[in-house]
């Protein structure tokens, strides 16, 4: 904190009569009250672990148990059957207590002790119930027995938990039967291959099988065993940190602000109330006190796990692989503006600045007029490219002096802000284009003035639009729209601004001057920050956003089929219109109903799918669609079930492969496997994860979502978004470079397919 409002705590000077030291009470006083915060951090840390620990039990509960045992050895009776007295007798070879002394400890004892046991004992009967999924395959108005007995978890639920009460009662990923996986493979691919094609795949598959694959899934299921998850480390580190290309595009993703609403035109008004939403669901987080996250419309708890390294957190480069770091704290933001990097505290003597006094300081940046120092205005761009130039950069020049401290503000910083010198948004004659260039600015920017390695950069906007850039290591997509979500609805509902659009509150004036960061970059190095790469990458990205306001949720209830599934056929029509066949289709599913769960594809080709695009396409009658449409439906659902409840295909198979390298022996099934590339990548973005919203008194607060980049050169990256229960946004990439792919195009198909074809015209 001494740094952070630039005060010397303490100055010395020696004379021939001794030191004589000049003490700053003002320093010293606000050092004092930062620690006051961080022992009161801590402290609140200690009692959330003891209310986690026992969860579904309470604390209090104890008391209960020992006034429990006390009246029944009060009237005469021993709870213990005879524990109690073999406990006093151990105490009776101490020799300094009395027999009332004795009596009492060895009663608190027996208590403390049947107290644990009940606590084990519930928390293996949650554990139970929590590992019960077949609840999610049965028909509504057919429950079996064992699902009635399964929704005694409401009453394991009753209590209020914290963030993460369930963590350890949630139970591990399971191993697939390999004989599973490989049969649900060799389905997923019939519609994308031809007889002999797939004779030939069959063949390898089954080789497989009854070979290599049983030595591999001995290894995975020892794995298993002594891991929390068996794919989740490896999904991070060879998915993500040991990816050697740009992460921007390629694994960032973006999210964006209101569609109709702007709450405030004003750029630094904006960002005081976005950073103090920010901070204050880091608090919730840091005091646990957000509710679990739970499946829609039950009471089953999700993973938490990714909320733990949500702030404080960047990925930093190496040779070989990158790090993710996480630091417990921070007490700054790092904020970039026209080339500039600045360290805002955005705390005093141990309180979080009010949104005003945020906003008085993001003005006193953007009202700097300093020039940026030498090589400081593309400095982002390193993060941008290939992560080896980074790392060698980072190692050379970045490693020592004032440009490692330098470095570490913005690495340690909670978050980066961008304070963009540009207007974005759906504005102006051209709403359509305007948005399409909003995506585009979200995503990669001007390649240096994100930091793409930070957990998540936020971006203002001149005109007071917001969005963000999440780096994808660390957590998905669903973590945080649940982050962006209370962010969004903190800001425009409970902080709120002035009639004249500034943040409300007072401001202290006697607030230092936030800090410019120094940087001596020599020649040599600067000549290295090139933005070749990044440029390149981002110059060739098609992104199109479009809302389709025709209809939602609410007509597609009413054909009695999943909104999901009823957009991935419509997705299956639509590529089969824009090339002509069918793809490999990737649809992110999530698998946090295990701990520390992550995601799972659902190969959305299937059969079924294949089978009714092909009968609507040769103009088969809607009598004979309509049946193909729902076996179509059911076995997307199906599919998805599968994924969530840990029977999925590719994470298994993925983690198979890494045994075989680290055995050294080659599977060239798993190989072809491995290498086919998903021209089709999707996602919905979830949305009303909190109770903040409510989109029918306030329809205007509707959400865009994000989106991301396409995975395959010649494929299409395509993420909607489902907005109450009359509209469908959807964000699709490409690029440019391949003339087979368009993103308006698709969205022009995607469009037809889901309105102006018989998709809408099933209902029976």
């Amino acid at each position: 904190m001494a740094e952070a409002h630039q005060a010397v705590a303490f100055q010395f000077t020696i004379t021939p009569e001794g030191i004589d030291l000049q003490l700053s009470y003002q320093a010293l006083n606000q050092i004092y009250l930062s620690g006051v915060r961080s022992w009161k951090k801590r402290v609140s840390r200690m009692r959330n672990s003891l209310i986690k620990g026992v969860y579904p039990a309470s604390p209090s509960s104890w008391l209960f148990v020992v006034i429990a045992i006390l009246a029944t050895m009060y009237m005469r009776s021993d709870p213990s059957m005879g524990l109690i007295t073999k406990i006093q007798q151990h105490l009776l070879q101490m020799g300094y207590m009395s027999n009332t002394g004795q009596t009492m400890v060895s009663a608190l004892v027996f208590s403390t002790l049947l107290w644990l046991s009940l606590i084990l004992a519930l928390r293996f009967c949650l554990k139970l119930l929590l590992s019960y999924h077949q609840w999610m395959f049965e028909q509504h108005g057919r429950v079996s027995n064992v699902t009635k007995v399964w929704t005694l978890l409401r009453l394991l639920s009753s209590r209020k938990p914290l963030l993460y009460s369930y963590q350890t009662s949630l139970p591990h990923l399971p191993v697939p039967p390999i004989k599973d996986t490989v049969s649900r493979y060799l389905q997923s691919v019939r519609p994308l291959l031809t007889d002999p094609e797939y004779k030939r795949m069959t063949e390898l598959a089954n080789h497989f099988e009854l070979n290599l694959g049983n030595r591999l899934q001995r290894y995975l299921k020892l794995k298993a065993l002594w891991a929390t998850n068996y794919v989740s480390d490896w999904w991070e580190e060879y998915i993500y940190l040991r990816s050697r290309g740009p992460i921007m595009v390629n694994s960032n993703y973006y999210g964006m602000d209101f569609l109709y609403v702007t709450p405030t035109p004003v750029q630094a008004a904006r960002a005081g109330n976005t950073i103090t939403a920010l901070l204050l669901y880091r608090r919730k987080v840091n005091r646990e006190e957000l509710k679990p996250t739970r499946v829609p419309g039950t009471v089953i708890p999700l993973c938490a796990a990714q909320c733990e390294r949500m702030f404080n957190t960047t990925r930093t480069p190496g040779d070989q692989t990158d790090v993710l770091q996480h630091w417990q704290d921070s007490e700054f933001v790092a904020v970039y503006h026209k080339g500039r990097y600045f360290r805002l505290w955005v705390y005093r003597a141990g309180r979080l600045l009010s949104p005003r006094e945020i906003e008085y300081q993001i003005q006193r940046i953007l009202d700097d007029l300093s020039p940026p120092q030498p090589g400081e205005d593309k400095l982002g761009a390193l993060t941008a490219g290939d992560r080896m130039p980074w790392s060698r950069m980072r190692k050379q020049y970045f490693s020592s002096g004032i440009n490692k401290r330098s470095l570490d503000a913005i690495e340690r910083a909670a978050f980066f802000i961008t304070l963009d010198d540009e207007e974005q948004g759906m504005r102006g004659e051209d709403p359509a284009g305007n948005l399409d260039r909003y995506a585009k600015s979200l995503l990669h920017g001007k390649c240096y003035d994100r930091w793409f390695d930070k957990s998540f950069s936020i971006v203002i906007y001149k005109n007071g639009k917001s969005g963000l850039n999440a780096e994808h290591s660390w957590a998905d997509a669903p973590t945080v729209a649940h982050l962006w979500e209370y962010t969004l609805a903190t800001d425009a509902f409970q902080l709120g601004y002035t009639e004249d659009g500034h943040c409300k509150g007072d401001v202290d004036r006697t607030l230092p001057m936030p800090q410019r960061l120094v940087w001596d970059i020599p020649s040599e190095a600067q000549v290295c920050i090139s933005l070749a790469v990044a440029q390149a990458l981002a110059d060739d990205v098609d992104c199109h956003v479009f809302p389709f306001r025709e209809f939602g949720k609410g007509r597609i209830k009413k054909l009695r089929v999943s909104p999901d599934a009823f957009i991935q056929i419509g997705l299956q029509l639509a590529y089969y219109r824009d090339r002509g066949g069918f793809c490999l289709t990737y649809e992110a599913s999530m698998t946090r109903l295990f701990r520390e769960g992550r995601t799972e594809t659902v190969r959305s080709c299937s059969n079924e799918s294949s089978a009714f695009v092909k009968a609507l396409e040769n103009g088969e009658a809607e009598e004979q669609c309509r049946p193909l449409f729902r076996l179509a439906s059911e076995r997307h659902q199906n599919l998805y079930r599968l994924a969530m409840t840990g029977a999925g295909i590719d994470r298994h198979l993925f983690c198979l492969y890494v045994v075989s390298k680290y055995l050294g022996v080659e599977s060239p099934f798993l190989k072809e496997v491995l290498s086919e590339p998903w021209r089709l990548s999707t996602s919905q973005t979830p949305v009303q994860q909190m109770e903040l919203f409510d989109l029918k008194n306030n329809p205007e607060f509707i959400s865009l979502g994000g989106g991301f980049g396409p995975v395959a050169d010649d494929g299409y990256g395509v993420s909607y978004i489902i907005v109450g229960e009359d509209m469908i946004n959807f964000h699709v990439s490409s690029k440019h470079s391949c003339s087979q792919t368009v993103s308006n195009t698709f969205v022009s198909f995607i469009s037809q397919c889901v309105y102006m074809h018989s998709l809408v015209r099933l209902q029976p």
